[in-house]
């Protein structure tokens, strides 16, 4: 019963009152069946895959990380967490190699730190193209005023259809045409040494650029391995678990962790599996 009341709740969309009317039960013995209910492990067999990481939040106190593979269409490890730090994927990385994974390349959203957890591992690392381009769009909107802010925002969006050596050698045209440009200075009292950059953010997103080029064509220089040069497969998947939970608004944390550990495992792995 507490398998037909879960799967009721987390994939139709269910609420308890509704469950509760249908069963013809209150609203608190349907709530204790649902607490009853346990999640199965995960029972994949541990194999070669590249892996796509990240993290979802829900306001600024609680998220989730999770570890998934793309070529399986499979999350193989996640945990819920109030901060998002390289530790925390250091974790699951550790977990996931002593089960008997090997991963062939990880495609991350580009957080300081992380990076250097898979690398560390001899794990090529893949920095997601969409990320990137939103934080180049963050410093310089979707509409830059500037004509230097227009042409490397655009510079930008043709990322995926590059290749590393040209869109390195777009990058070096695009800065040694407005160099005197960036370089521009004004007038900052507040300032000890008294000036600041005129064009800070146009500057900023340059550097972004330039400082995460080694990692953002990883996945052309290990075509072989089918490293994702985005981590899409992971965005998708937290639109949709956002959007059934919001159905169920209130929740304490222990059967929010609960709903998102089944929504996580998918829809066929847990209704063909009991609970106990």
């Amino acid at each position: 019963m507490e398998n037909v009341l879960l799967t009721a709740y987390v994939w139709k969309r269910q609420t308890a009152a509704d469950l509760a009317y249908i069963h013809q039960k209150s609203e608190r013995w349907i709530r204790t069946q649902i607490e009853r209910a346990s999640v199965p492990e995960q029972t994949l067999v541990p194999q070669t895959t590249p892996v796509v990481v990240d993290m979802t939040f829900w306001g600024r106190s609680y998220g989730m990380c999770v570890f998934r593979s793309p070529t399986l269409k499979q999350n193989l490890w996640w945990k819920e967490s109030r901060t998002e730090t390289p530790w925390l994927y250091a974790e699951g990385l550790r977990k996931l190699l002593s089960d008997g994974w090997v991963f062939t390349g990880a495609t991350i959203d580009g957080k300081r730190g992380v990076a250097q957890v898979f690398e560390a591992c001899g794990i090529p690392v893949q920095y997601c193209q969409f990320h990137q381009q939103r934080a180049v769009t963050r410093r310089l909107t979707r509409r830059p005023k500037m004509e230097a802010g227009r042409a490397l925002r655009a510079l930008a969006l043709t990322m995926p259809r590059m290749t590393e050596d040209g869109f390195r050698k777009d990058l070096c045209d695009w800065h040694k045409h407005h160099s005197t440009f960036l370089e521009e200075r004004s007038y900052a009292l507040h300032k000890k040494r008294g000036w600041e950059y005129t064009h800070r953010n146009i500057r900023t997103a340059y550097r972004s650029l330039a400082t995460n080029m080694p990692r953002l064509f990883t996945y052309q220089k290990y075509a072989d391995r089918h490293i994702p040069n985005t981590t899409n497969t992971l965005d998708g998947m937290f639109s949709q678990l956002k959007n059934k939970l919001a159905v169920h608004r209130g929740l304490r944390r222990a059967r929010r962790y609960k709903i998102i550990s089944v929504l996580l495992l998918g829809k066929r792995k847990t209704a063909s599996q009991k609970f106990h």
